[in-house]
């Protein structure tokens, strides 16, 4: 089974301006694409040649987890973000993160913070735990919250090529941006 680059849900210029076009078309295009293209050479003949990515990201390691995991990792990312995104969430997600949080501005100040400081390439992470709580972890290059039990609903990438472009160094800029255009419905939808 090969594994192909999913479509955008929106126009390479639609997260403008917070992200560019030039950014994206890079990111998909190349970075997105590479892995797929690197994880489609590298399963035939293994054990993982006919798993999902989520089988992948259990229980593989090596090249087949990194570029598997990444694969999924931004196809979750480019799916958690919209045009028409930003705002606070509603309902379900609003009351827990309010449980969680205490607030949807603590939310988002916590979560900000573990992207800023989040050391080298990864992601950061809204997850569900196994006890439906809400929680914030960093994880380093291609980590996936799925091999450790945990529900992810939100990401955001932190990899330099999701930023650099646009903000070069100035990764609170990037974020700034990132909260107006996160998929609430998505993110919600991810629950369980």
């Amino acid at each position: 089974m090969a594994f192909v680059l999913p479509e955008l849900p929106y126009e390479m210029d639609a997260l403008e301006p917070h992200i560019s076009k030039r950014t994206v078309e890079f990111h998909y295009t190349k970075h997105h694409q590479g892995y797929v293209n690197k994880v489609n050479g590298l399963i035939p003949g293994t054990g993982f040649e006919d798993a999902s990515l989520e089988k992948i990201i259990k229980e593989a390691d090596g090249g087949i987890f990194n570029n598997g995991a990444q694969v999924w990792n931004h196809t979750f990312y480019w799916y958690s973000l919209s045009p028409d995104g930003g705002g606070e969430p509603k309902g379900k997600l609003l009351d827990a993160i309010k449980e969680n949080f205490g607030s949807f501005e603590s939310f988002k100040e916590q979560f900000t913070n573990a992207a800023k400081t989040l050391f080298g390439s990864g992601w950061t992470w809204l997850v569900q735990t196994e006890d439906g709580k809400l929680d914030i972890i960093k994880t380093g290059n291609a980590n996936n919250p799925l091999r450790n039990g945990k529900n992810p609903i939100l990401t955001c990438d932190m990899w330099e090529h999701a930023f650099y472009l646009d903000y070069q160094n100035r990764k609170p800029e990037y974020l700034e941006g990132f909260w107006n255009l996160i998929n609430w419905d998505a993110v919600t939808k991810r629950m369980k």
